[in-house]
């Protein structure tokens, strides 16, 4: 029997995703977890065979708990998200994701990518740009927000910089990322100096000159 715990801050999704997994021979969701603080005690706890994750959820964020399990836990983690970009993936697998499945994958994709992770492998959604993310992960570094000295980004300003590229002001980063909007200036601000950059339009231009963004 495949044990698996389910992390997602909407009650609706992670009933929907029990009914579906449930439904499958072999398959036991022994537990909920409504945000990242909850989803590590639990796996920790219980020692699931795997942990379905959503990357958006409160108090500690998905990445911070892949970074936390993958070093405390052996469960495997199939990250489920909504976010397609290459920086999510790539920041997700880096910490230790086995897998990445997008929330408008099918059930049966769902059903297979958690097979494929808990048989020891590695599953990417075919919508993802697969080749260009394991590229990035096969070398030292994503190429993504790469500064010109020695002071790299860190990985929440990545994200920070792929949402501010495509849009999202301070305030929806915050929520985005459950975040204070102070905390989210201070990344911005942090990236920009790093990289060089005076304006929304020069993170869209560099944005799209790395690919992090579509023009």
């Amino acid at each position: 029997m495949t044990t698996i715990i389910l992390a997602d801050d909407h009650h609706l999704v992670r009933k929907a995703l029990k009914v579906l997994l449930q439904s499958q021979a072999g398959f036991d969701v022994i537990a909920e977890a409504a945000d990242g603080k909850e989803a590590i005690e639990l796996v920790e706890k219980k020692a699931p065979d795997i942990l379905l994750l959503d990357l958006a959820i409160p108090r500690t964020h998905g990445l911070d708990v892949i970074r936390h399990l993958s070093k405390s836990s052996r469960s495997k983690i199939l990250v489920v998200s909504m976010h397609s970009a290459d920086t999510y993936v790539i920041e997700a697998m880096k910490n230790g994701a086995d897998g990445y499945v997008l929330k408008h994958s099918s059930p049966a994709e769902l059903i297979k990518a958690v097979r494929q992770v808990c048989s020891g492998k590695t599953y990417l959604s075919p919508a993802l740009p697969i080749r260009e993310i394991m590229t990035s992960l096969r070398s030292k570094t994503d190429g993504v927000g790469k500064s010109d000295g020695s002071n790299p980004m860190t990985r929440r300003e990545k994200i920070v910089l792929q949402l501010a590229a495509e849009g999202h002001n301070n305030t929806q980063i915050a929520k985005l990322l459950y975040l204070s909007p102070r905390t989210v200036e201070s990344h911005r601000a942090s990236f920009m100096r790093k990289l060089k950059l005076r304006s929304q339009t020069e993170i869209v231009r560099y944005a799209i000159r790395k690919n992090i963004i579509s023009a």
